[in-house]
């Protein structure tokens, strides 16, 4: 059981707890993470989706739900490692954008997109069983050309703000 700690639409915390999988009551929010991780050559390490979740098959960049006490940093740094075994420095992450997804991806949450450097080869990348099933490196023109085809999980409109930004 996935415990998600509530806020309300000013992202302050409303003192309690939601099981995740149960319809959240209106007005509660919760917050997930977007990780991007670009490497020395402009890169970026996409995953993809365990064919059993929904939009299995499709590549995206590592993310998750934050549970109950940890931060929208300690999220970040532990999704990249449980989805893709990778070691973040926390110190070395930026946040570099937060939007409020009211609807739009089940429920109503706040999405932090968190953005790293670094550099480390592809094959060093474990999957977690159920979660991730292929990783690759992607150019941003890769990347949109692989949401023009349907290979993407469908585009957020903040991804000018990954590709654009300089640390």
């Amino acid at each position: 059981m996935e415990l998600w700690d509530i806020y309300d639409a000013d992202r302050q915390p409303k003192g309690y707890t939601h099981v995740r999988g149960e319809e959240m009551k209106p007005g509660d929010f919760h917050i997930i993470v977007n990780v991007w991780i670009r490497n020395s050559r402009g890169e970026y390490l996409l995953t993809k989706r365990s064919p059993n979740k929904e939009w299995g098959g499709y590549w995206e960049c590592t993310g998750g739900s934050a549970v109950a006490g940890d931060s929208s940093l300690e999220t970040a740094v532990k999704e990249v490692k449980e989805e893709a075994g990778i070691t973040l420095s926390p110190q070395t992450g930026e946040l570099i954008y937060t939007y409020n997804r009211l609807e739009s991806h089940g429920n109503p949450d706040f999405c932090d997109v968190w953005f790293f450097e670094k550099d480390f080869d592809i094959s060093e990348v474990v999957f977690q069983e159920g979660e991730t099933c292929d990783a690759m490196w992607a150019t941003p023109e890769e990347i949109l050309s692989m949401e023009k085809s349907g290979d993407f999980v469908p585009m957020i409109d903040y991804i000018d703000k990954v590709f654009n930004y300089k640390k």
